[in-house]
């Protein structure tokens, strides 16, 4: 079976995969910034992202030369911002130990900041031909449907026998177009609803549409409830200059957005500003709302405006031109902030797309 489903695939892959920028090289730093880029993020929005960032960062001695700042601005938009301060971490690494060449050893690139299992495995197949697995949540859906698997998705059961049936179908030639020929089967006919089973080139292999199950497969990990949380921001502005907070915390880190505080009210507001060292006029009604839904909690955003903005000397704020913008990242939160609070030069830069 396991040679069946490997002929197939990689014949199905052959004419149909889609033309995308990193499938044109095999050098590993590119497509490590792909496949971070790609995850949790669908393929079509990464693409002009990519193509931005390579320009800017061509090789691994770029982006380590890059600051922080610099490499969150480029990744501004594209979310899950944790994912491009690893990255950075992990190609800084690469500079200092490896003289900027990505190791073709597995352990090494496993133990590089931000590289995890799959991460070192598509780098491992794709750029160097090596028989190395991955499951990502495409993967783990097409596999789960080939072998039935009864395992909830997260489960160690389910992932014992994920990676066990990839590092079985990886091994022999091709191993990384085989890899991405399963990435490409989920994305694109292995669907969550309504996969296209009647055209799929390993139907005839596949357990689950033997058994009519293939609707009731994968078993989903059990998810709760995004807890709803209520937020005030302060869009506070000196002219053309904007007050904004680097954040410190695990879900904005490294990010520059306006002073925000759980709660809301015109009271939470002020102390936003306050912990934030900023001073200013605060407008007696908030100017909108704001609804921004993240993947473990949903944020209740009560969007103010002030004026006449001034930062202390120690405070965690401090005032961005509207010429700087374009050089810090920022999240789509900040950006759906700014547009909601939106006036004059702040207009510009809350809509663009960077």
């Amino acid at each position: 079976m396991i040679g069946e489903v490997r002929a197939a695939l990689l014949t199905w892959y052959d004419a149909n995969k889609r033309a995308l920028p990193w499938r044109a090289t095999r050098d590993p730093y590119r497509v490590w910034v792909s496949e971070v880029m790609c995850q949790q993020t669908r393929v079509e929005t990464v693409i002009p992202y990519y193509d931005r960032f390579i320009e800017r960062y061509p090789d691994p001695h770029a982006l380590a030369a890059a600051s922080e700042d610099e490499v969150l601005a480029s990744w501004s938009g594209l979310g899950y911002y944790r994912r491009a301060r690893l990255l950075h971490a992990g190609v800084r690494e690469v500079v200092e130990r490896y003289g900027g060449v990505v190791p073709e050893d597995a352990e090494a690139r496993h133990a590089l900041p931000g590289v995890g299992r799959y991460t070192a495995g598509a780098i491992g197949s794709i750029a160097f031909g090596r028989e190395e697995p991955v499951v990502d949540g495409n993967v783990a859906r097409v596999l789960s449907r080939i072998w039935a698997i009864e395992h909830p998705l997260g489960s160690s059961a389910s992932s014992n026998a994920l990676w066990s049936h990839a590092g079985e179908l990886v091994r022999g030639p091709r191993p990384g177009d085989l890899n991405q020929a399963l990435m490409e089967l989920g994305a694109r006919m292995c669907t969550p609803r309504s996969p296209s089973c009647s055209s799929c080139p390993v139907a005839s292999s596949c357990a689950a549409r033997a058994q009519g199950r293939q609707g009731e497969l994968p078993v989903p990990k059990r998810k709760k409830a995004p807890a709803r949380v209520r937020v005030a921001a302060v869009v506070a502005t000196r002219g053309e200059d904007l007050a904004l907070v680097r954040g410190q915390g695990s879900l904005f880190a490294g990010l520059y957005g306006p002073p925000m505080i759980e709660g809301h009210g015109r009271e939470r507001a002020k102390m936003a500003l306050d912990g934030a060292g900023v001073g200013g006029r605060l407008g007696r009604e908030p100017c909108g709302a704001v609804e921004h839904v993240l993947s473990h909690r949903v944020l209740e955003v009560e969007v103010w405006r002030a004026t006449g903005a001034r930062v202390t000397s120690t405070a965690a704020a401090r005032l961005i031109a509207r010429a700087e913008l374009g050089s810090v990242g920022v999240s789509t939160l900040t950006r759906r902030i700014l547009a909601c609070a939106g006036r004059g030069t702040l207009d510009a830069f809350a809509t663009r797309t960077l």
